[in-house]
């Protein structure tokens, strides 16, 4: 079951980043943990798949990043959603909002 976990994270990925990032700054850690903290511990982001995916978002402009010390006193590197972010974040939100309804519609008529 575990791998199927993976799977659909693998296509969820940013979105779940981006909606964590939109409370505001975190490092790579904390996106982990506020994703698997609210997820009831379901979903767990690994390290591999996050921060290539933090650095492919970067580069998209989606987030900026910027060094900083973590609450264990650790220097650490933060980011935050930018405002193309912001309107990623709406159409990862409305394509989401698409396939889950396209799901739910073959699972009740199939």
């Amino acid at each position: 079951m575990a791998k199927a976990k993976n799977d659909v994270l693998q296509g969820t990925l940013a979105l779940l980043v981006l909606k964590t990032l939109e409370r505001g700054p975190m490092h790579g850690y904390g996106v982990t943990l506020r994703i698997q903290q609210v997820s009831n511990d379901f979903l767990r982001v690994e390290e591999g798949s996050l921060y290539p995916a933090l650095h492919r978002m970067e580069q998209d402009g989606w987030i900026a990043a910027e060094w900083g010390v973590s609450e264990n006193n650790r220097r650490a590197r933060y980011y935050r959603l930018t405002a193309v972010g912001r309107k990623q974040l709406a159409e990862e939100e409305k394509n989401w909002a698409m396939l889950t309804w396209a799901v739910a519609a073959v699972i009740q008529l199939a």
